[in-house]
């Protein structure tokens, strides 16, 4: 316990730290993972090339290295948010983290019978419409147990930043370290912090489910 409350700064700094990169994350990956799994199923060719190779490239990219690119390739082509390590993790958590979420949104999408969609289309609705009003609805049951998962894999992949001067929870063990705390003790209390918020997550998703279960 003393490891802990000897050293809750850094403790509260590192998973502050942790929580801001996956909220951000998180919503500018869900929103970009949407605009992603959209082009992914567009009638429209060029759209839907665009978001294979958007998705295969960036998927199949080690998270080490797309950090690494917006660590030190990103701040020489003079873009916002430059100047911010923090700032730039949340970039490349987004975009990376996107393309999972568009899988799982596309393979939720799949679940809805073709038949809706093509009954929107008789009646002239436009793609655009027919998927926030008719496929997107239906298909969101589908898309949230596997979506959490992704979120619950973003949580952890935050860690990666901390190889990136970011001062999240990932971080706290070297800092520890250098204080002379035992490095067991350390680790132990940085996983409990982890496993409490996955368990959050967890938590969450299940009321979801619990609640569409008793709607249906």
């Amino acid at each position: 316990m003393s490891t802990l409350f000897d050293n809750l700064d850094l403790f509260v700094e590192g998973f502050k730290n942790t929580l801001i990169l996956f909220f951000f994350s998180a919503i500018f990956s869900l929103l970009i993972g949407m605009l992603v799994a959209g082009a992914r199923v567009s009638p429209v060719t060029p759209l839907r090339a665009l978001g294979t190779i958007y998705v295969n490239t960036v998927r199949n990219t080690p998270l080490t290295l797309v950090l690494f690119f917006f660590a030190f390739g990103y701040p020489r082509l003079d873009l916002p948010g430059a100047q911010s390590y923090l700032v730039l993790a949340v970039i490349g958590l987004s975009l990376y983290t996107a393309t999972y979420m568009a899988e799982a949104i596309r393979a939720g999408i799949n679940t809805v019978p073709i038949g809706q969609a093509e009954a929107a289309r008789a009646i002239g609705m436009p793609f655009g419409m027919t998927m926030t009003q008719v496929i997107m609805p239906q298909a969101v049951r589908a898309v949230v147990p596997p979506m959490m998962n992704v979120f619950i894999a973003l949580l952890k992949n935050t860690t990666v930043a901390a190889g990136f001067s970011v001062a999240e929870a990932g971080a706290i063990r070297a800092s520890l370290s250098e204080r002379g705390e035992p490095a067991m003790a350390s680790m132990l209390w940085i996983i409990a912090g982890f496993v409490i918020l996955v368990l959050i997550l967890a938590g969450i998703q299940r009321r979801f489910e619990k609640k569409w279960s008793l709607a249906r």
